[in-house]
């Protein structure tokens, strides 16, 4: 049984890009403290697989297929949850994108294309979620964020610019909806073992510079961040709000 401060049980979590990485570790991880998760992607046989997998471990799991950049299938969505009854207690906008090049040959439409998926999806997601939080009188939402919320990096800027975006909505809805009882935080993880950093984990040049510039000298894994997504997930953080939780292995703390 889950210490109580942790326990979720009854309480029902929207994790959006969950059908693998980051995403699906935030699933397993809410799922095990005792909510049934709602699980997303584009792909809605990857979405069935997924919610499958979590189900044959005695998880509640549910999916539901949208691209999180079609704003019409964000609001049919949440029009479904309402007529099957469906209360989201716990958002986690975590679907985003990289994309690597020199802003001096970045094209607009791939500026934009990670702009929207990363930073404008939270905004319409979490604005769905947060009105209906707010007329509930509670709720959580989470924003997967990034030491890029706080460091640039030469080459990412449409990404660091969406996750320093990120970091700001967050306290948005902090400010708007905190007294709705709806607390609103973030999480910056640092160089996670991920497939969208394989190629990253696999290059001997960028591996030795993460493991030189983190003071734990290696990389994070996707299970190293469940705990701070439960932490903000329960009610042990019921007096945190605008937050941004870096778990990176001491990155950002040193020069």
């Amino acid at each position: 049984m889950p210490n109580s401060l942790f326990d979720l049980t009854g309480r029902t979590a929207l994790i959006t890009g969950s059908t693998r990485g980051l995403g699906r570790a935030f699933a397993e991880g809410l799922a095990g403290a005792g909510a049934k998760v709602i699980l997303n992607g584009t792909d809605a046989a990857r979405v069935a697989a997924a919610v499958d997998d979590l189900r044959a471990l005695g998880h509640q799991a549910d999916g539901i297929a949208f691209d999180v950049r079609d704003e019409a299938a964000i609001l049919a969505a949440f029009e479904r949850f309402d007529a099957d009854g469906v209360a989201i207690d716990i958002l986690i906008n975590n679907a985003g994108i990289q994309w690597r090049k020199p802003m001096v040959d970045l094209p607009t439409a791939e500026w934009q294309r990670v702009i929207d998926i990363n930073l404008t999806s939270a905004f319409v997601i979490g604005r769905e979620a947060g009105r209906r939080m707010v007329a509930r009188g509670r709720g959580k939402i989470i924003n997967i964020c990034s030491t890029t919320s706080l460091l640039a990096r030469a080459t990412i800027s449409p990404y660091a610019t969406s996750k320093g975006g990120l970091k700001m909505l967050t306290q948005q809805m902090a400010a708007e909806w905190g007294a709705s009882g709806v607390q609103a935080n973030a999480i910056a993880p640092g160089y996670i073992v991920t497939e969208m950093n394989d190629a990253l984990v696999n290059n001997p040049d960028f591996d030795a510079w993460v493991k030189a510039r983190t003071p734990s000298r290696r990389w994070g894994l996707p299970e190293e961040i469940v705990g701070t997504v439960i932490y903000l997930a329960s009610p042990a953080s019921d007096y945190v709000n605008g937050q941004l939780i870096s778990v990176d292995g001491g990155m950002t703390a040193v020069v």
